[in-house]
């Protein structure tokens, strides 16, 4: 039996470069070359890409003219996909909120003193959902 492989997860955006920038420096991915800014022609790109290290799932940002943030937890506009991203330890989840903040991104949801599972529901700039969580695995 074949199955798929997922290769990378698409984002749309108004602003693909911004939202690309902001994964880039959150991730410490990297374009793909002749992606990044400065490139011949990549100030007009509808399309981006950004590589991870080896194994990483790829991001890629597609061009839209308007975008209807999620509005969860209320149902109105749901939360349509997600990422879940996972720290060591509660530390390095503060680290990464704050890193986060920096970029750009807001709190949606907060419960980082879960006993057994700390998170947080954050969104990116152009407001897609993505989760930090404590995992030892």
């Amino acid at each position: 039996m074949v199955t798929p492989t997922i290769r990378q997860v698409v984002l749309d955006g108004t602003d693909v470069r911004q939202l690309a920038e902001f994964y880039r420096d959150l991730f410490g991915y990297a374009y793909r070359p002749g992606d990044e800014p400065g490139a011949p022609g990549a100030d007009e790109l509808e399309w981006l890409v950004l590589h991870g290290p080896a194994g990483a799932v790829q991001l890629a940002f597609q061009q839209v003219d308007e975008l209807t943030p999620t509005t969860w937890p209320d149902d109105a506009v749901p939360m349509q996909l997600h990422l879940d991203c996972s720290v060591p330890d509660v530390e390095a989840l503060q680290a990464v909120l704050h890193r986060a903040q920096e970029l750009g991104a807001a709190v949606r949801y907060d419960r980082s003193d879960d006993p057994d599972e700390p998170l947080y529901v954050l969104t990116d700039p152009a407001g897609h959902p993505f989760c930090v969580f404590v995992s030892a695995a």
